[in-house]
């Protein structure tokens, strides 16, 4: 099937070319360590595989908030050693200063990392003559950087106009996946959204309803669902200001068929601590002094007999306080029932966001998932049915 826009696979002989490949190197370091190189093994593919072809290989990406201007603390160079490491090549690192020079020396195959794209000012704003700028060390330019394709950024979007465009591989297995999952997904469509407050995921929230047949609404985000419908939910997080926007979502649902779950038991505590005394109660006896922390058994089982008969599921978010023990119960039980569902092969299982990626591998499962975003905000607004900066610029 034809793809929405150009891959790897579309950009011919390209021995000796210059490829500016947008990438995500924005890792977090301590003490000059990267402490998580998820990021880095991302672009393995993508880079491997233009430098086993030939091409000259010119990795932008951004580090940091360096707001405009130069500073050591943000400089990529400190990325380049761990970076090669992960690729099992040698990588180059080219300063912003004499950068076409530099790279007139690189041959064929060769590697490197330029700069931080956001020591220049005009990078955030998308402003052509920094556009031109990257333009001109490059005669093709690809983007494998979905994690930060909701900005339309000089090296996210710009240049997507101004050279030749391709999506990496790391782009194309997201963006299939996407498509997989709420594009053109398989009926039923489960959609399960957690997270502590139901502010952040309003726009979620009410795109789904409109997309899929089932939303398990899990977390703090479940307390002001419950209070909307005259739960006392006692000491636990809860928006109560929002009570009638939650009547207004699950009105849509109503209208589009979308059954909304929200828990029947839940684990309470009268403190939020790691491993409190705590009780599993029915959501109408939590007491004045306690806090919902957690899904009940109850809820989860019946939330898994939902998934046994779907064929989709999208999941952001935990269905508790999952960092902190006992409170990750209901999370890592229906991740692991996910999980076995889709290695049986009835669904396909889309996951991403930060707290949902450290859920899964938490349970042990995040390999079995048919596909785990690392992107946070980008994973969010796709959710939210928004259009995509740097996606748009790769479709047009």
């Amino acid at each position: 099937m034809s793809k929405p826009f150009k891959t790897l696979d579309d950009m011919g002989e390209i021995q000796g070319k210059r490829v500016l490949v947008r990438e995500d190197l924005n890792v977090p370091m301590a003490e000059g360590r990267v402490t998580d190189d998820t990021r880095l093994r991302a672009t393995v593919a993508t880079v491997g595989e233009l430098a086993d072809k030939g091409a000259i290989v010119l990795v932008l990406a951004h580090f940091g908030r360096p707001k405009g201007k130069p500073s050591p603390d943000f400089s990529l160079s400190q990325v380049v050693k761990p970076y090669s490491k992960v690729l099992g090549r040698e990588v180059w690192y080219i300063d912003w200063e004499g950068a076409e020079d530099t790279v007139a020396t690189l041959e064929p195959g060769d590697i490197a990392v330029l700069e931080n794209t956001r020591f220049f000012g005009g990078e955030e704003t998308n402003d052509a003559a920094v556009v031109a700028r990257f333009a001109s060390l490059g005669d093709l330019y690809v983007n494998d950087a979905f994690s930060a394709a909701h900005r339309a950024h000089a090296s996210t979007e710009g240049l997507a106009h101004v050279l030749p465009a391709f999506a990496g591989r790391a782009m194309e297995a997201e963006l299939d996946a996407l498509q997989k999952a709420l594009g053109a997904p398989e009926h039923p469509v489960a959609a399960v959204v957690g997270g502590a407050k139901v502010s952040s995921k309003l726009d979620v929230l009410r795109h789904l309803v409109t997309r899929v047949d089932h939303l398990i609404i899990g977390g703090g985000m479940a307390n002001t669902f419950l209070a909307a419908r005259g739960v006392d939910v006692g000491k636990s997080l809860c928006e109560h200001e929002l009570a009638s926007t939650c009547e207004q979502i699950m009105e849509a649902a109503d209208k589009a068929n979308c059954t909304v779950h929200l828990p029947y038991d839940v684990v309470v505590a009268k403190q939020f601590k790691p491993n409190p005394a705590t009780r599993t109660v029915n959501v109408h006896e939590v007491a004045a002094d306690e806090m919902i922390l957690d899904l009940g058994p109850a809820a989860v089982e019946s939330l898994g007999d939902v998934l046994k008969n779907c064929r989709t599921l999208v999941w952001n978010g935990p269905l508790g306080a999952f960092e902190t023990p006992p409170f990750d119960t209901a999370t890592v039980a229906l991740a692991r029932t996910a999980a076995a569902l889709t290695e049986g092969g009835s669904l396909v299982s889309v996951a991403g966001g930060g707290d949902t990626v450290a859920a899964l591998n938490q349970a042990g499962v995040a390999a079995a998932f048919t596909f785990v975003s690392t992107a946070g905000g980008a994973f969010l607004e796709w959710m939210e049915g928004k259009d995509l900066p740097g996606v748009a610029a790769l479709t047009r």
